[in-house]
């Protein structure tokens, strides 16, 4: 069971479409603090990159909508932040979570802790190692808080069991629902037997 095969049971693609479709629809929008409360900061810079248009090739629920789906399938989903050489964000780009993985460097003294990149496999074979401040990264539930719980891998059983189901009735009913199976009588049946 992996987490690109499971969107094959009908159960596991409906929650997930249901789910990432119902949050991608909900407004991303930035706030101001204010003296007496909070109001909408129209005028951010990252405004109309959370709120309109992430990059110039999805529209903002597309990109959350792709976002959940990697949240709820891998219980992790990345973006690389993409930015110009002031360090204003210019754009989000979503990665397949599938392809990445969340590592440390060799720390430079005993008891420290190394330095957290991420290790993206590119399409081409190749690796891209990102640091912090340029992926996105918003975790699942997790254990060690660093990279969330893929669910599907946490219900691998359930999820297994609902496949081989489907694919039983779809051979079963694809038979005319008539077992796969027949008798053999070495004779001529007679009524009796027949029965």
């Amino acid at each position: 069971v992996s987490e690109t095969n499971a969107m094959r049971t009908s159960a596991v693609f409906a929650c997930v479409r249901v789910l990432a479709e119902s949050m991608a629809s909900i407004p991303l929008i930035t706030y101001r603090q204010t003296k007496i409360g909070k109001e909408r900061a129209l005028d951010h810079k990252l405004y109309p990159i959370l709120h309109d248009r992430p990059n110039p090739e999805l529209t903002a629920f597309e990109f959350r909508s792709a976002m959940m789906v990697s949240l709820l399938l891998w219980g992790n989903a990345y973006a690389e932040i993409e930015t110009n050489a002031r360090g204003d964000v210019l754009a989000l780009w979503p990665l397949l979570p599938g392809m990445m993985e969340v590592m440390r460097t060799r720390p430079a003294r005993e008891g420290e802790r190394g330095q957290l990149y991420y290790h993206y496999q590119l399409p081409n074979g190749g690796y891209q190692d990102l640091v912090p401040y340029q992926v996105m990264h918003i975790r699942g539930l997790s254990f060690n808080g660093l990279v969330g719980l893929s669910p599907i891998q946490m219900a691998r059983q359930a999820v297994g069991l609902a496949m081989a189901t489907e694919e039983f009735g779809a051979r079963f009913f694809g038979n005319g629902a008539r077992p796969g199976v027949y008798l053999e009588h070495p004779g001529k049946l007679g009524d009796k037997a027949y029965e």
